[in-house]
């Protein structure tokens, strides 16, 4: 079998099932040993735009609950990836000022059904080290039926690329996951 690199390649994949065919264009370019789908935005006004740029008009619940049903369709709608890329998007620009601290339970309902889909597709879920719902949300997909998990800093500067791993690790091992034989493997649910 040989050694295998730890370099793997993968690519976030934004919206799939709105841009589907310019998307398998960019994966027929070159060869990805992970593809993530993403949702970043909703429809507002006409067009799409992204959470932040809804809130100042929009019912912040009502906003994070489109996002979640936009989750559900995207599983549903695109067969071009195989981890779902921070679920929790939405919360990175929640407007804490206008609308409270963020309460995860109550939208409970929402990530689960966008949780459950996304377990019944047979895709892994990202563990995004940037924002700390991530317990919550591994339980859920726990308790939905999920599989498989992998992990994402989302970085955008190289000196985040890995930041909080060990902790994600940790947490992904408290909620009844654990890693693959080999560096590059997704992690795998315990029984």
């Amino acid at each position: 079998m040989g050694n295998r690199s730890l370099e793997v390649s993968g690519l976030e994949l934004g919206e799939p099932h709105r841009h589907a065919s310019a998307c398998a264009n960019v994966l027929r370019s070159g060869q990805f040993d992970r593809v993530l789908g993403s949702l970043h935005t909703l429809p507002d006004r006409g067009g799409f735009a992204e959470p932040w740029g809804i809130y100042p008009h929009a019912d912040a619940h009502e906003v994070v609950r489109d996002y979640l049903a936009g989750v559900s369709t995207l599983v549903a709608e695109s067969d071009l990836f195989e981890v779902l890329a921070h679920i929790d998007y939405p919360v990175r620009s929640w407007p804490t000022e206008r609308a409270g601290p963020f309460d995860p339970a109550a939208f409970e309902g929402e990530f689960r059904d966008a949780l459950r889909a996304t377990a019944q597709s047979g895709r892994a879920l990202e563990v995004n080290t940037r924002l700390p719902l991530q317990g919550i949300i591994l339980t859920w997909w726990h308790e939905e039926g999920g599989d498989a998990i992998t992990f994402g800093s989302d970085a955008h500067t190289p000196s985040f690329v890995g930041h909080g791993f060990a902790e994600a690790a940790h947490m992904a091992e408290a909620h009844g996951f654990q890693p693959g034989r080999h560096l590059y493997d997704l992690w795998g649910r315990v029984n």
